[in-house]
C-alpha cells in the first residue's frame, strides 16, 4: 500500500490569517485602516458623476471567515474599495462558522439599519429567509456570489458565471486534445463543494461541452476548496485513474494539494485546467514546469464591484455608462481562459 501523503497546512495557515484579519474587519469605519495586499479596487472616475461625494451611505458586510485564499480577498477587496469613498462607511458583521451563526449576527445588522447590505453567504438556500426578511425592512441586498434561489430576497445579485467556468475549462482541453491528436481522452475532474449549487453549476457546465465534443469525465472527485482536501481527493483519482490525459480542478488553492499529490504520484503526463485566478497559479502557469496550463477566472473583484454598485443603490443611483436609472437586478461576470500567453496581463488580478 502506498504511504498516505502528507497532509498542507495552508488551511491553518490561513485560517490563523482570518482571526487577525476579522479582528481588523469588525472596526465599523474603514477610513483609517491600512489597505490589505492583493486588492482589486477601482478609485473614484473624476470623469463620472456618480464617483463625486454623495450621500452619506452605511453599508453592512459579511463574508465567511477567511480560511481560504479566495474568501480571503472577496473580504480584502471589499475592505479596500470601501475606503476608496469618502461617503461611505462599512459596518462589517462576523459570519461564524455556519449558515445559522451568519443568519444571528446578520438579525443583529438588520436593527443597526444600514443603507445597503453585501452578503456572501455560507449557504444561498439557507440565507434566503435572511434576504427577504431584510428586504421587507427596506434594507437592499446585495447578493455576492452564493445565489438566493427566491428573486425578492436581493435587489442586486453579483456573481461569476460558474457554468461558464466548466464551459472555459472544456473548451481549453478539448483544444489541447485536438491538437495532440487524442480521440478518447481519460479525463477527470476535483470539484468543491457538491452541496453548492456553484459547484453543480460548474460541472454541469463542464459535462455539457465536453459531451459537445464527443468526450466525457471519466472520473470524479468532490474536494472541499482547501489544499488538503484537494490533496486528498486526487491521490484517490490518481489510483482510480493509472493513465489521465486531462484534470480540471475547480479551485486553484485546492490546487496545491491537487499538485502536490501529483508530486507524490510521480505523475506528470496530463494537463491540468485550474479555477478561479490566484497569483501562485498564474505564476505556475508561466513557469510552465508542472501540469498545470491553464486556469479559468473566478475573480473575486466582484466584491469591490459590489460595494460600488451598493452605493449606488443606497443613493439612488444608477451606472454611469448605462442609459436606465438604477443598477441592474443581477450581474455575471464572464469567465476568462489565462494561459502562458496572457498570464502577465492577469497577475495583478491574482489573489
Amino acid at each position: 500500500m502506498a504511504q498516505e501523503p502528507r497532509m498542507l497546512s495552508r488551511r491553518n495557515i490561513l485560517a490563523g490569517s482570518a482571526m487577525i484579519g476579522s479582528a481588523a474587519l469588525l472596526a465599523a469605519c474603514t477610513s483609517n485602516e491600512q489597505t490589505p495586499n492583493n486588492t482589486q479596487t477601482k478609485g473614484p472616475d473624476t470623469g463620472n458623476p456618480n464617483s463625486a461625494p454623495g450621500k452619506a451611505v452605511t453599508i453592512g458586510f459579511s463574508a465567511p471567515a477567511a480560511d481560504h485564499g479566495w474568501i480571503a480577498a472577496i473580504t480584502n477587496n471589499a475592505t479596500a474599495q470601501a475606503k476608496t469613498y469618502s461617503d461611505v462607511t462599512l459596518n462589517a458583521v462576523a459570519a461564524g462558522e455556519n449558515a445559522a451563526a451568519q443568519r444571528a449576527a446578520l438579525s443583529t445588522l438588520i436593527s443597526q439599519k444600514p443603507d445597503v447590505i453585501v452578503l456572501l453567504p455560507h449557504d444561498g438556500k439557507e440565507l434566503n429567509s435572511f434576504g427577504l426578511e431584510a428586504m421587507a425592512a427596506g434594507i437592499p441586498v446585495v447578493n455576492l456570489d452564493r445565489a438566493f434561489p427566491d428573486a425578492a430576497a436581493y435587489r442586486l445579485q453579483i456573481k461569476g458565471d460558474n457554468y461558464g467556468m466548466g464551459v472555459s475549462a472544456a473548451n481549453y482541453i478539448i483544444a489541447q486534445m485536438k491538437a495532440k491528436g487524442v480521440s478518447s481522452p481519460v479525463i477527470g475532474e476535483i470539484a468543491g463543494l457538491d452541496f453548492l449549487e456553484l459547484t453543480q453549476e460548474r460541472s454541469k457546465g463542464f459535462a455539457d461541452t465536453l459531451k459537445a465534443a464527443g468526450f466525457s469525465v471519466a472520473n470524479r472527485r468532490a474536494a472541499d476548496f482547501t489544499a488538503d482536501g484537494g490533496q486528498k481527493e486526487a491521490a484517490s483519482l490518481f489510483q482510480a485513474l493509472p493513465k489521465m490525459d486531462a484534470l480540471w480542478n475547480h479551485d486553484d488553492d485546492q490546487g496545491i494539494g491537487v499538485l502536490a499529490a501529483a508530486n507524490t504520484a510521480n505523475r506528470k503526463e496530463y494537463i491540468m485546467v485550474g479555477g478561479a485566478g490566484s497569483l501562485k497559479a498564474m505564476q505556475d502557469i508561466q513557469a510552465d514546469n508542472t501540469p498545470l496550463k491553464a486556469t479559468v477566472t473566478y475573480s473575486p473583484s466582484m466584491a469591490s464591484s459590489a460595494i460600488s454598485l451598493a452605493r449606488l443603490i443606497a443613493q439612488g443611483k444608477g451606472m454611469g455608462d448605462l442609459v436606465e436609472l438604477q443598477v441592474p437586478k443581477e450581474i455575471t461576470l464572464a469567465s476568462e481562459t489565462i494561459t502562458k500567453e496572457n498570464a502577465a496581463n492577469y497577475l495583478k488580478l491574482g489573489f
